[in-house]
């Protein structure tokens, strides 16, 4: 268990597998199992929770759980998030404040499912369980059996009243994640059944709570709900300070945009258009942050390379102030653009959109002309490039080729589950070349941050020699990934691609 910094939630992973089990059945006999070979005394506790959500079950449809529970060692607000079939992430604040207002540090984590919607008391569980820790031959903890009778009231329009039983395995910190399947096999073979409800809230209000649309038909809505997903997910992550959450998010905004402007013709075009622009703001807003992580990961490795006679003053503190002190203020503009009604509103937007998938024309033949356009202009963005000198207008030329090929990756990506290996092999060749593109514009990006720390370690009597060492290479990198490019772009040209992108 960990606690990120003073005030936040206590962060825990939760491994388990809920069962329902006849009321009349013992409990499942789980020594020897795997590696238990013993099981400790019972412990009997009566938990009292709390749920909310808000009044059309936002939080539920996400797999989300919020609790407020009493009784038991884990007293205290819990937020669940779901991260695998078997696997959710807990977040725990001890009690306070008032009964029926949830906590502002859980409610702000959850902004882009509720989007401004009040979060109510939605059931009501009592749970009486048994538990059993589970036992190695060394007496350590393996995992935690958990025997559970459930009495749970729900409300909404129409309440809802269940009383059940069901077990649970929940596997200790450090376990390994295969011994929940021995364990499983231990538990069905004794007569209990694998639960189909991820939760007692789940299984409680599922009458209640709005039916999960599947595919739509629409390889369009479906690819872009998968990004409104993905957007949501690492919203929390990015208020959490999680690693890469800020990069993953920005790369679903991206999808996104992209995705509107390739397949515009699909869409309404004053819809598409809108939210493009949005998504290119929210893009801009999350943009300063990553740009900051990947910079300071790159020059630190590049310092660290270094042969030590080549490292000349204090340049590893010096860089760590300069990032630090960045990564405070563009973090700080990130969680402002996710607090704001703009962003919001731009998530509801992209919910009505995803909505209404007939109102999509994406048949086979409109997703392909999209996919031509896509490569046509990226052939075109080269073809400009090529005609520059080598400088400053030549490097913007060559990010905007980089740009059109992640447009025309996306674009294949988009129609996947209608195209052939063709174009798989099209959108591999298509890979390398932003990938190589990507390094050459970190590469030239990264001048102006080295030329900036030479100037303030010459300010503060430093030496800037390192720096000015460090500019230099990057004019080689910088050559170097353009000569690779050439020869990436020919294989482009050359390679495999389906006859209807020609």
């Amino acid at each position: 268990m960990t606690k990120t910094q003073d005030g936040a939630p206590v962060t825990e992973a939760e491994i388990e597998r809920k069962y329902d089990l006849a009321a009349d059945r013992p409990i499942p006999p789980l020594v020897p199992a795997g590696p238990v070979t013993n099981q400790a005394d019972p412990r009997v506790d009566v938990l009292d929770a709390t749920y909310f959500d808000t009044a059309d079950f936002r939080l539920a449809q996400a797999g989300i759980t919020l609790r407020r529970r009493l009784g038991g060692s884990d007293e205290g607000w819990h937020l669940k998030l779901p991260v695998s079939e078997d696997k959710r992430e807990e977040l725990r604040l001890p009690l306070s404040g008032k009964p029926e207002k949830v906590p502002g540090a859980l409610a702000k984590l959850v902004r882009a499912h509720t989007l401004g919607a009040k979060l109510v008391q939605a059931a009501h569980l009592r749970t009486e369980r048994t538990s059993y820790a589970l036992l190695d031959a060394k007496g350590r903890e393996v995992a935690t059996l958990t025997d559970d009778v459930v009495t749970g009231e729900a409300g909404g329009e129409k309440a809802h009243l269940d009383r059940w039983r069901e077990i649970e395995i929940e596997l200790s910190p450090g376990t390994d994640p295969k011994v929940l399947d021995s364990l499983d096999r231990a538990v069905v073979k004794a007569g209990a059944e694998r639960s189909r409800w991820p939760s007692k809230l789940r299984r409680l209000t599922d009458d209640l709570v709005p039916t999960a649309e599947g595919a739509s038909g629409s390889v369009l809505a479906d690819y872009f709900a998968k990004q409104l997903d993905a957007l949501r997910r690492n919203d929390i992550g990015v208020r959490r300070d999680a690693e890469d959450a800020v990069h993953q998010m920005r790369v679903a905004s991206r999808r996104l945009r992209s995705g509107l402007k390739t397949f515009r013709r699909s869409l309404d075009a004053d819809v598409a258009n809108g939210l493009a622009a949005e998504l290119r703001w929210l893009g801009g807003e999350l943009g300063p942050a990553r740009d900051n992580e990947v910079m300071a990961a790159r020059l630190h490795a590049e310092v660290k390379a270094l042969p030590a006679e080549l490292v000349l003053g204090n340049v590893e503190q010096l860089m760590t102030r300069h990032f630090a002190r960045e990564a405070e203020e563009v973090k700080a503009r990130a969680i402002r653009a996710l607090d704001s009604k703009r962003y919001t509103d731009l998530l509801r937007s992209l919910e009505k959109l995803v909505a209404k998938p007939r109102k999509i024309k994406d048949g086979k033949k409109e997703l392909r002309k999209a996919v031509a356009r896509s490569d046509r202009k990226l052939r075109e963005a080269v073809a400009a490039a090529s005609e520059l000198e080598p400088g400053a207008e030549q490097d913007a030329a060559l990010h905007e080729v980089r740009k059109k090929a992640k447009r025309a990756r996306y674009a294949a990506d988009t129609v996947r589950p209608v195209t052939g290996k063709k174009l798989r092999k099209w959108r591999k060749n298509v890979k390398a070349v932003q990938t190589t593109l990507g390094t050459h514009h970190d590469v030239v990006v990264t001048r102006d941050v080295l030329r900036l720390l030479g100037l303030r370690a010459y300010a503060e009597a430093e030496n800037a020699f390192t720096y000015g060492l460090l500019h230099g290479r990057s004019l080689a990198a910088a050559e170097s990934a353009h000569r690779r490019f050439a020869g990436e772009w020919q294989d482009l040209s050359k390679g495999s691609r389906p006859k209807w992108l020609k």
